[in-house]
Order: structure tokens, then sequence, then C-alpha cells
């Protein structure tokens, strides 16, 4: 496998950090200061950079299958704690398995055996959108975008550029009520700079992370990373409870 498949930052473990970091202050804003956007807008970052980890782990994984299955088992793992902390019923499956369809898509496409190329990703991408899940077929989407421009950090920029403004369009905007403009070059200026601040586009915060290179030296501990997201959930949880 040659390493340059992914032309953008292979420092993951550094990424991943990031990602559960922003998660963390995500679910902290959404369950004990939902007022404060500011905090819901750090946790954008989070889900691009998990769809990035789902690519490269599927470039550079040993044994793609196993790599599927750890996934499924977690998201079921996962389930349970996603509903007492978040407040989710059964129906509405974490966001897990939406890394899992966007991992089938890919894959499908990789393999490109019995017409896997177009079934796996239009599978994956009608299960997504018929399940209720956590980011539903928008974030499986993304991942078969992000695999698409892997191997280019001016393609992936574009793509993200243009899929965040469009994920963003009917979500908060969060410079709403926080100018009041007179002139008609303020409006039309105001106007122009609006599409980039709605909440959902400010998932665009995570583009540095992926496509600067960094060498931050931190080393994988095995599994954790899995644990971390039913883990943070019931400590939340138990925080709320007490």
């Amino acid at each position: 496998m040659q390493e340059k498949e992914i032309s953008l930052n292979h420092d993951t473990v550094f990424i991943r950090v990031v990602a559960f970091v922003a998660m963390l202050i995500d679910h902290v804003g959404l369950l004990f200061f939902p007022r404060e956007l500011w905090l819901r807008a750090i946790g954008r970052i989070a889900f691009p950079l998990f769809c990035y980890g789902i690519v490269f782990g599927l470039v550079y994984s040993k044994n793609v299958k196993k790599y599927a299955l750890r996934l499924f088992v977690f998201a079921l793992i996962s389930q349970y704690p996603y509903m007492l902390a978040l407040n989710h019923s059964i129906e509405e499956l974490n966001v897990l398995f939406t890394l899992l369809l966007g991992l089938i898509a890919i894959w499908g496409i990789r393999e490109n055996k019995y017409g896997s190329r177009i079934l796996a990703p239009a599978l994956s991408l009608v299960l997504s959108y018929v399940i209720t899940m956590d980011y539903g077929f928008k974030g499986v989407l993304f991942i078969i975008f992000a695999y698409m421009c892997r191997q280019s950090k001016q393609a992936f920029a574009a793509m993200m550029i243009s899929f965040c403004l469009y994920w963003g369009t009917n979500s908060i905007n969060m410079l709403y009520g926080l100018f009041n403009c007179e002139s008609l070059f303020c409006a039309g200026l105001l106007k122009s700079i609006r599409p980039f601040f709605q909440l959902q586009t400010l998932a665009l915060l995570a583009l540095p992370f992926i496509i600067i290179d960094t060498d931050s030296g931190l080393k994988r501990i095995k599994h954790l990373g899995y644990l971390v997201y039913p883990g943070h959930l019931l400590i939340l949880y138990f925080i709320q409870f007490l």
C-alpha cells in the first residue's frame, strides 16, 4: 500500500484526541449549558474528524472485516449509554452506526466486486436515510466524499467547504441578532458571510486538523478510542443523575 494513497494528515492519534475533546465539549454543552451555543459550535469539529478516521482506517487496516465487526460491536455496546445520556429511544441509533455504514459504503467502492462500487454506497445511503441515526445519510455521504478526495488536500478542502455550506443550510445561525446593519454595504457583507456561521457549517473548523500535517508523537492505545464513546456518555449520565 502506498503511503501517499492518503495525502492528508497521517497523525490520526492526535486527530482522534481532538475529536474526542470536541465531542465531550459538545455533549457537556447540550446537557448542561444548552444556551451556550459556542460549546455546540466547538462540537461540530468532532464528526468530520471521526469520518476521516474511518477513511484512514479503511485504507490502512490489515483486516477490514475485523475493523467493521469491531465497529459494529461497539455500536451495539454504545446504544444504551447513548439512550440514557442523550435521552434517545431505541429507534434512534448512535453515531457509530453511521460511521459503520460509511465504512461499508467506501469498502464496497474500494473492493469493486459484483457491483459493490454502486450497491454498497447506495444501500448504505438508503439505510441511513430510512433508519434514524446520528447524522444520518448526510454523515454517510460525507464519508464517501472524503474517501473520494483523500489523495488531494485541495480537492478535500473544496469538497468540505461546499459540503459544510450545504450541511448547515437549516441549522441555527450563530450571528443572528449580534449585528444591526443600517448601511447597504454592511448589510450586504453580513449577508455574504452568514452562511459560513450556520451552526453545522462550522464543521469546517475540523478542516485544518485534516489537511495540515502534524507530528504529535502520540501513541495509539488499542481499543481505547472505542471505549471513550460509551464511557463518556455513562459518566455524563451519572453526573445528570446526581
